[in-house]
């Protein structure tokens, strides 16, 4: 659980109490739903957030497995 909180953390970093106001969780929104980013407000961001919880987490955990396969492969 701690390379999702790490990779949340520097995701929201400056905006961590407004992660909709992140240009990085912004233009991910845009690129994954087609909503531009300049248009995403508070609403559509925890409505996008609700609706793929499911593919967020996943997306979570391969972050977790692609950090973990790179430390290994640096050692």
């Amino acid at each position: 659980m701690g390379e999702e909180i790490r990779f949340l953390w520097n995701a929201t970093r400056g905006n961590r109490l407004r992660p909709w106001r992140s240009p990085y969780l912004r233009w991910r929104l845009e690129t994954y739903s087609g909503q531009r980013a300049d248009t995403v407000r508070a609403l559509d961001f925890w409505n996008l957030f609700w609706k793929e919880k499911r593919q967020l987490f996943r997306f979570l955990r391969w972050t977790r497995e692609i950090k973990s396969y790179t430390e290994s492969k640096n050692k």
